[in-house]
C-alpha cells in the first residue's frame, strides 16, 4: 500500500510540475525587443523609443554654417553667422507618452511637442514593428513687422504630424519610414501652406556603444494640394539628407553629423529646406541629450 501511494504521488507531483510548466508558458508574457534604437532622436528625427516614466531629457541641437560657402575663410561653416541651435526639454509623463518644449534660434520658434508610442516590436515577432505618433506645435517669436500689415498672432502657427513605423531587423540595424503632414498659417505668395513628406531613417551599430546613423527626408510635390500652378526650385522645399555617427552611455546620447537643412524642426525642414545636398550644401551638426530618471 505503501508503494502504491508513493507511486500516485510521485505521479501527481511530476503531472503537476507538467502542468505548471505549461501553464508558465502560456503566461509568459511577449516583451519588446531589447534597445531597438539607442536614443528617442536620430539627428532630427524621432524615433519610436520612449524613454522610462518619470524621465527628464535636456536637448541640445546645432547646427553651423554651410562648409561650401567660404570654405576655410570661416573654418567650414563652424564660424558662419548662420548657425542654428535649439535647446528642448522632453518629460515622459506616462508610460510610452512624451511631452516636450523646445526653442530655436532661426525664427525664435517655441515649440510644444508630443509622441505616443501606440505599438512595441516584440521578442516573438507577434508584433513585427513598432508604431509611434508624433506632433509639433511651433510659435515663430520674430517681430510684428515680419508678418506684413495684416498681422494676426495667428499666423505665427506652424503644425506638424508624423506617423513612425520602424523595425530592428537585427542586433546591428534598425530602419524606419515616416510619413508625415506639415502646415503653416502664413506662408509666402509663392508658397504653399500645406505638405505631405516621407521619410526613412537608420542606425547601424558597429560596437555596443556606438552607430552610424542616417536620415533621408523627402518633401512631396502633390499638385492636388498645392496653391501654385506649378513647382519650381523657388518654391519648392528640397530633401534633406544627413549622415553622421552617435554613442551612447546610459544617460548621455551624443550624435556628430553633416546634413543638409539649417532648420532643426521638422515642420521648417520640410516647408524651408532650399539646400541641395546633391550641390555640395552641407553644414556641420551636433546633437546632445542627457536623461535623469526621477
Amino acid at each position: 500500500m505503501k508503494k502504491l501511494i508513493l507511486n500516485f504521488l510521485l505521479v501527481f507531483l511530476i503531472s503537476s510540475a507538467g502542468f505548471a510548466q505549461g501553464t508558465t508558458k502560456a503566461k509568459k508574457k511577449d516583451k519588446p525587443v531589447n534597445f531597438p534604437w539607442d536614443s528617442e532622436l536620430l539627428i532630427d528625427n524621432q524615433t519610436t523609443l520612449s524613454p522610462p516614466t518619470k524621465t527628464l531629457e535636456l536637448i541640445i541641437q546645432h547646427r553651423f554654417g554651410l562648409v561650401n560657402q567660404k570654405g576655410i575663410h570661416d573654418l567650414f561653416g563652424i564660424y558662419a553667422p548662420g548657425a542654428n541651435i535649439r535647446l528642448g526639454l522632453n518629460y515622459t509623463l506616462v508610460k510610452n507618452l512624451t511631452i516636450g518644449y523646445g526653442l530655436t534660434k532661426k525664427n525664435m520658434y517655441n515649440d510644444f511637442q508630443a509622441k505616443w508610442v501606440i505599438l512595441h516590436q516584440t521578442r516573438s515577432n507577434r508584433i513585427p514593428v513598432a508604431v509611434a505618433v508624433f506632433g509639433d506645435f511651433a510659435i515663430d517669436g520674430r517681430a510684428n513687422s515680419v508678418f506684413g500689415k495684416t498681422y494676426k498672432f495667428a499666423n505665427r502657427f506652424s503644425y506638424f504630424s508624423q506617423i513612425i513605423v520602424s523595425r530592428k531587423f537585427a542586433e546591428w540595424l534598425s530602419l524606419e519610414v515616416t510619413g508625415s503632414f506639415t502646415h503653416y498659417n502664413m506662408v509666402d505668395s509663392a508658397a504653399n501652406h500645406d505638405n505631405i513628406g516621407v521619410g526613412i531613417n537608420g542606425q547601424i551599430k558597429f560596437s555596443p556603444q556606438s552607430s552610424i546613423i542616417f536620415q533621408y527626408d523627402i518633401p512631396l510635390k502633390i499638385q492636388g494640394i498645392s496653391e501654385q500652378t506649378g513647382f519650381t526650385d523657388a518654391n519648392s522645399a528640397k530633401p534633406n539628407f544627413a549622415f553622421g555617427y552617435q554613442v551612447e552611455t546610459s544617460g548621455h546620447s551624443f550624435q556628430i553629423y553633416i546634413t543638409t537643412a539649417d532648420g532643426i524642426l521638422p515642420q521648417d525642414i520640410y516647408m524651408h529646406n532650399h539646400n541641395d545636398w546633391t550641390k555640395g550644401d552641407f553644414m556641420l551638426g551636433f546633437t546632445i541629450t542627457r536623461l535623469w530618471n526621477f
